[in-house]
């Protein structure tokens, strides 16, 4: 268990990496990664949210949506004497929507709790916090969690913390070069957005070196 533990750590952080590899959640990675204060904060608040909403879609696909014996609205069924078959709650196809609604609760929490802890890191990441809700790498993490790689709870959990260090990771790089870059005589052509999509492209290719590290799914 620990073994694969490790194997899914090392491959949400490194070798899957959201930004670098499956190339998700690329609006706040470029708007928030001007400052390295922002980035952090940034970064903390999406590990936050990607770890919790692993653990709610989780068991919202397991006992809502999935049909089974274990889902919920089958056992209410059963209680109350209707004896309908598992199947008749299959609720899969509100896997998206069910999904989006949990993570917009979360965002929600996150955007008012910075809000009240820390009113300058709140202004400094303005329309991006919000914008976690329709993060794509968050949603992606939930969706790889119950439809693609059917981890069960803690390995999901150990996925989305993960794969929120390393979207972190990634803010946190991109952070600290732009501030260095901006330090330095660079052509007017070449400041902000271009240079940083430059940048993106060669940690991309460096991250690419982590491939062969480990077998992961």
């Amino acid at each position: 268990m620990f073994a694969k533990l490790l194997v899914i750590s090392i491959g949400a952080i490194f070798i899957n990496n959201f930004v670098f590899s499956r190339f998700l959640g690329l609006c706040p990675y470029l708007g928030v990664s001007k400052r390295l204060d922002t980035a952090i904060g940034m970064g903390f608040a999406v590990i936050f949210v990607m770890t919790i909403a692993s653990a709610a879609t989780w068991i919202a696909w397991q006992y809502l949506l999935v049909p089974s014996k274990s889902n919920l609205l089958y056992i209410i069924s059963d209680l109350l004497g209707f004896n309908l078959p598992p199947s008749s709650f299959d609720l899969t196809y509100l896997e998206t929507i069910t999904f989006i609604l949990v993570i917009a609760s979360l965002v929600q929490f996150v955007e008012m709790v910075v809000q009240r802890v820390s009113p300058m890191l709140y202004e400094a990441l303005g329309i991006y916090l919000p914008l976690i809700t329709t993060n794509c790498a968050v949603l992606g993490v939930s969706e790889l969690n119950t439809v693609v790689y059917h981890y069960n709870f803690i390995e999901s959990v150990v996925f989305g913390f993960t794969s929120g260090i390393g979207f972190t990771l990634a803010l946190i790089l991109m952070a600290g070069i732009r501030e260095k870059l901006e330090l330095l005589p660079l052509p007017r052509a070449m400041r902000g957005l271009p240079l940083a999509f430059l940048m993106a492209s060669l940690m991309s290719l460096a991250f690419m070196g982590f491939a062969g590290l480990s077998f992961t799914k």
